[in-house]
């Protein structure tokens, strides 16, 4: 510490030296040991430090004035704080000072000091007491009017304060605020701009009564309209008071639009401007509010898209016919152009406002695009022709967002009515194609580089959107493309978005539109393969890939004669294929556009291929550029012209081999796909010796922890068993011991099962040594006999049984002889009093998957065997003699059905299991088979539905529900019909049985469905709980599997949703359990339900939620019991992301169930449950405020503000929410990692 002081003493005495260096030279090592973290200041040492530097601040010169100012940001942090009150009445009372110099220095210490205070969120004190100083003292050097550089610095100042700590000021708010108003009306235009920009970082934190006290302020003035000057500063500041709060300004607008649009028709172009401004910002600000607006807006913002007094553009496209006009008429022109100046035309700027509006529109809007076509886009393409450059820049961009919007949504919830809508969207946008094109194609030659490059970026997004849209005008854009291409004062930029629309119009148009063309656009594309800038050269070498399938398609027949342009894109790629010392991007672009030429062009290239594929040996040999030579190796492999790869093989299969063991997803997937086209292909040229490489690495590959990698290497066996038989018993023991492993995994399902299920049939097939039929099916099920004799199966997972007996039933299908013997065993095992559960469950559901697709009529006593089973003591053994009858049955239907129809009328006891029996039955037969039975069914299933055992009714419903599938247009009526029954058990089985008949895939009963599943969910209406929350669970399956038979609906059905969200005081009733009394919500399931179906319409149906109403639930979910509150706390996370400014709006309201939660502790006398619920629900609440904190300009909001230094003052919610905030960035990582 001593030598710290003395170290600083040093500095200050050279800071008083006459020599101007020794000056700088101290104050810059003062500002060195300031930055240190360790630097500890005593008191005497902090005041000379200050008392310095304030000195140094009036030094005559300018660089140690500079860096004096410098050393105040670190020294804020590193002394009391009434130093830096001390240094804050310096710096202030230097601004008003007469010296100009002083005066600057001052105010850029004061913004200095401001921006290192810590935040008011950090609980310090200093911060609130500074502003208040610094408040008192600006405010009286704005209200004084003399000095104008003094007022301008203060605003300045003030608008950095309440930018960054604007809620630390809110006892001075009102005195800000009559303090800068009266500046609105200065004689200086300088004043009022700074004074709206204060105002506009004023609005984000003040109270809602000073909020309303401006607004009444600004609506009054505006409508005294005393000058065009005021009237432009007021409108410019409703424009910036929006953009900065919209959220707040919404409930203005009404007042606020008719007066914008009245001042619209004034003749004054700078406060049109600044009308359509305000437009725009109230558009992106307050989307809900002008909505009703919109219309108005959009024809004002076409009218004046087209305001340009003083120019003719009729006059321009008539300029060829008046070429031969006299030179007398010139010069007469010549004259009255000199009496007006362009310089006073800013009627450009008006426009430009306009557009940006209209772009805005475009953007917000994605349900209007339909109307857009219609009105907005002929008027967007007629003015493609704006002779300013930088409003037509704008109307590109606005027709470019318009495309944008039309671009199909893609998402796996893709609704039949958005369906429609989209393409009756791009009908139109086809029509428009031929203008877009004539307004397009005289541009694409012109001087100017930005409008080149607009037309090109409209293009592009044109052939992105509406694939083979240009197939009739690519003539028109070719010259276009060259001139673009060759031209010498092209930017590098102007031609990578050539390259770029070059491709794009390639890849998505018919290959011989171009045929004609290629003479003219392949040889200033192969100059940009030469191009020194490497992102030219990779836009022209995929370019190139494409003009090689272009030249020769190979899938379809052409006349086109590509020799004479082979030579050119082969030596061209071929130049950069050899280059070591290129951009990676270069290096990979040449490999995969090398590899196209040799699979579209290798027949042509005679001598030149072999060292070629040399090249890619080498390249397969480097790390760097081994995937993209596998991939291109993959291509090559698979080109119908057979290509000469043997030169390749011995040298390139034992490097493919050692890639499988190589630690890189990738690499593994595209090495295998590599060697599955080369066993395909060139069987004839592997050796033994190379097949043995790749089968040495292939057990590693198959395990658990990466079903993929293990689908594709089993894939990659099959294909190897099928050419190479013999080299599986080399392979067999290690391979198999692996796929048993598989087999016997709780993880194996889809694909990979159905590999294992294809390599087990081939290899029985190909008839391998050591590996019959009997042999596998004895391994396969060794592990259950050996389960000892425990009655329960619990040594292996349940999925092993079903996945053993997929697979015993694959193999018996190509092997029927020995399957009869295996069936019949399986019947002697079930019945075996000897056998245990593990065995008579894999007996049973091997029976299944073999009964499923033969007839197993000739064993007799299968029928009795398996209604014994149902009388077992194991429900596993059940459950499976269950699953087996179903499944038997549809391989023999006529035997089976009316047996199980017989049984479940006469057995009730044994109905439940017979009934889970019949829906195998229904799900997987098909409507011819079963037409015989349907009434039958129909009858029984009807006699079932009123069942007191809701498990019964459950599978009752599905039965129903698959069953309406089969016929859909006979039953669906007949279901509906039964809507009206008495029963409140039949009607909730009738409503279950239809979300039965939801699924995510395109079905018949769609349309049917559509019509009448209104009357469905009118049970939403009905008397009885239980019917209204199965009606809710089928709204929740319909909104999430297939939106768009609800989306036409939801106007009336969100009241009915909205009213099972709120808290039924009847339903809540005590009961009494010994000494204690428990209280018990009978409507919690129903509020359960209806809050799952709000979460869900969110991701399928956002576009036709009121957010603001949907919120004012959410805001009541966020206060009811533990289960909702945590569904409600997802919710508002979810909604932090796709409506920000919706949540905004409603921030105060939301923060307090928040608070309340992460500040309730729990009694302490309470069970440990209680302590594990209510941390749950801190947790939970602590992720919704780090989600909310994500939401633009929250961190302006004084509620939130309060709330995050509450949470930062308590130790224990600020370590949660630490954890919350790390956990919630990890996950975010993870999502980013997982795209790449």
């Amino acid at each position: 510490m001593a030598s710290m002081s003395y170290h600083i003493s040093n500095l200050l005495e050279k800071m008083t030296s006459t020599d101007k260096d020794f000056r700088f030279m101290a104050t810059n090592d003062l500002m060195m040991e300031l930055q240190k973290d360790s630097i500890k200041l005593d008191e005497d040492s902090e005041k000379k430090v200050v008392k310095m530097l304030l000195k140094l601040l009036e030094d005559k010169n300018g660089e140690v004035q500079n860096l004096a100012v410098k050393c105040l940001g670190p020294l804020v942090n590193k002394v009391k704080e009434y130093q830096v009150e001390t240094i804050v009445d310096a710096l202030c009372t230097n601004m008003l000072s007469e010296k100009e110099q002083l005066r600057d220095i001052s105010s850029i210490g004061l913004k200095t000091v401001i921006s290192e205070l810590p935040p008011s969120s950090s609980g310090s004190s200093v911060t609130a007491n500074v502003c208040k100083k610094i408040t008192a003292q600006l405010t009286g050097a704005i209200a004084k009017q003399e000095d104008v550089s003094a007022q301008l610095e203060a605003l300045d100042i003030l608008s950095d304060m309440l930018s960054r700590l604007g809620g630390t000021l809110l006892s001075f708010h009102p005195s800000i605020l009559n303090c800068i108003l009266p500046q609105l009306t200065s004689s200086r235009l300088a004043v009022r701009k700074r004074a709206i920009i204060a105002l506009s970082q004023l609005v984000v934190t003040c109270s809602p009564t000073l909020f309303g006290e401006l607004m009444e302020h600004l609506l009054a003035e505006l409508k005294k309209n005393e000058s065009t000057s005021t009237t432009r500063t007021f409108i410019q500041c409703i424009a910036a008071i929006s953009r900065q709060a919209g959220h707040r300004t919404g409930e203005y607008l009404e007042k606020i639009i008719p007066l914008v649009t009245r001042y619209c028709d004034v003749e004054d172009d700078e406060l049109r401007e600044y009308c359509f401004q305000a437009f725009e910002s109230f558009v992106r600000r307050c989307p809900k509010e002008m909505s009703t607006h919109l219309l108005s807006v959009i024809a004002l913002s076409l009218k004046y898209i087209t305001y340009d007094p003083n120019y003719n553009y009729d006059h321009e496209e008539d300029e060829d016919e008046d070429m031969m006009e006299t030179e007398n008429e010139e010069e007469e022109e010549q004259e009255s152009e000199d009496e007006y100046s362009d310089d006073d035309d800013m009627s450009w700027k008006v426009r430009r406002a306009s557009v940006k509006c209209l772009d805005a529109i475009i953007s917000t809007r994605h349900d209007m695009v339909q109307e857009f076509y219609k009105t907005v886009s002929p008027a967007l393409i007629s003015r493609f022709k704006e002779r300013e450059e930088n409003v037509r820049a704008d109307i590109f961009h606005a027709y470019i967002s318009l495309l944008r919007q039309t671009r199909p949504i893609q998402t796996w919830l893709k609704s039949s009515d958005s369906s429609r809508k989209e393409e009756l969207q791009l009908v139109i946008l086809q029509n428009q194609v031929l203008s877009i094109i004539k307004a397009l194609h005289k541009q694409l030659k012109e001087k100017s580089i930005k409008s080149r490059q607009g037309c090109f970026c409209l293009l592009t997004e044109l052939a992105n959107v509406l694939p083979g849209a240009l197939t009739d005008h690519v003539p028109s854009l070719v010259p276009g493309i060259v001139y673009s291409l060759i031209d010498k004062s092209s930017s590098s930029n102007m031609k990578i978005d050539t390259l770029s629309f070059l491709y794009i119009i390639l890849s998505n148009h018919p290959p011989e539109i171009f045929h004609p063309h290629v003479k003219a656009l392949l040889p200033p594309v192969v100059v940009c393969i030469g191009d020194p800038f490497y992102k030219i050269t990779s836009e022209a070498l995929l370019v190139t890939q494409q003009f090689a399938k272009i030249i020769r398609p190979l899938e379809k027949a052409s006349s086109f004669d590509a020799k004479p342009y082979v030579n050119d894109l082969f030596s061209s790629t071929l130049k950069r294929l050899k280059a070591a010392d290129i951009d990676q991007e270069v290096k990979e672009r040449a490999i995969s556009c090398m590899g196209q030429i040799i699979y579209s062009l290798g027949d042509y290239l005679s001598t030149d291929l072999q060292p070629t594929l040399q090249i890619f040996l080498e390249r397969l040999k480097n790390e760097i550029t081994r995937l993209t030579t596998v991939k291109a190796l993959t291509l090559i492999a698979g080109s119908p012209l057979r290509i000469d790869l043997r030169p390749l093989l011995a040298e390139g299969v034992p490097i493919l081999a050692s890639f499988l063991r190589k630690n890189q997803r990738a690499l593994k997937l595209s090495t295998l796909a590599a060697l599955e086209i080369l066993i395909k292909n060139y069987s004839d040229s592997l050796k033994p010796v190379m097949i043995e490489s790749v089968l040495a690495e292939l057990p590693s590959l198959i395990q658990e922890n990466d079903m993929h990698i293990s689908q594709v290497a089993i894939s990659f066996l099959t294909s190897l068993a099928k050419v190479y038989p013999s080299s599986m018993s080399k392979v067999s023991s290690s391979v198999l011991a692996e796929l048993y492993n598989l087999v016997h995994s709780p993880l194996l399902q889809g694909g990979t099962l159905g590999a294992i299920l294809e390599f087990f049939q081939v290899l029985v097939i190909t008839k391998t040594s050591n590996m019959g039929y009997t042999e596998l099916l004895k391994q396969l099920t060794a592990p259950f006999h050996s389960t000892g004799k425990s009655s329960s199966p619990s040594v292996l997972h349940k999925q092993a049984y079903y996945s053993v007996a997929k697979c015993i039933a694959a193999l018996s299908s190509v092997c029927p002889n020995e399957a009869t013997s295996v069936v019949h065993q399986f019947t002697v095992d079930v019945k075996s009093s000897k056998s245990t559960d593990a065995v008579r469950v894999l007996a049973f559901l091997s029976l299944a998957e073999i009964g499923r697709t033969t007839n197993l009529g000739t064993e007799r006593e299968l029928k009795a065997v398996i209604l014994q089973a149902f009388s077992s003591p194991s429900e596993e053994v059940k459950s499976a003699a269950s699953y087996a009858l179903g499944n038997i049955s549809i391989g023999n239907l006529a035997e089976y059905m009316p047996f199980m129809i017989k049984e479940i009328g006469s057995q009730p006891k044994r109905q439940y299991l017979l009934l889970h029996s019949l829906k195998e039955v229904i799900s997987s037969s098909s409507a011819d088979g079963l037409k015989p039975y349907v009434e039958d069914i129909w009858a029984l299933l009807f006699k079932h539905c009123e069942c007191v055992e809701e498990g019964t009714r459950s599978v009752v419903a599905e039965c129903l529900g698959k069953l309406t599938l089969l016929t859909p247009s006979q039953l669906l009526p007949r279901l509906k019909k039964q809507l009206s029954s008495g029963s409140p058990y039949a009607r909730s089985t009738v409503v279950t049985a239809i979300k039965f008949t939801i699924s995510d895939q395109p079905q018949a009963i769609d349309p049917l469905l559509k019509n009448c599943i209104g009357d469905f969910l009118k049970t939403l209406q009905d008397s009885d709980l239980n019917v209204r929350r199965v009606s809710l669970v089928m709204f929740n399956s319909a909104a999430h599997n297939k939106p768009s038979l609800i989306r036409d609906l939801l106007d009336q059905l969100l009241p009915h949703l909205y009213n099972e969200t709120k808290i039924r005081k009847e339903l809540i009733r005590e009961v009494e359990m010994g000494p204690f009394k428990h209280t018990v919500d009978d409507g919690l399931d129903v509020r359960k339900a209806a809050f799952e179906c709000m979460y869900t319409l969110l991701d399928s149906c956002l576009d036709r939620l009121d957010i603001y109403e949907y919120l004012n639930h959410v805001e009541d979910g966020l206060k009811d019991h533990y289960d909702i509150r945590m569904l409600t706390f997802i919710m508002l996370a979810r909604l932090s992301v796709l409506c920000p400014s919706a949540v905004l709006h409603k921030l105060d309201r939301l923060i307090e169930p928040l608070k309340a939660t992460c500040t309730t502790k729990v009694k302490a006398g309470s069970v440990k449950q209680e302590f594990e619920k209510q941390d749950e629900l801190k947790r939970s609440a602590m992720r919704a405020v780090a989600a909310l904190l994500t939401v633009p300009e929250v961190e302006k909001s004084p509620v939130m503000a309060e709330f995050i230094s509450q949470i930062r003052a308590n130790a224990e919610m600020a370590t949660l929410f630490e954890n919350v905030q790390k956990d919630s960035s990890a996950a975010f990582g993870a999502e980013v990692m997982d795209v790449s």
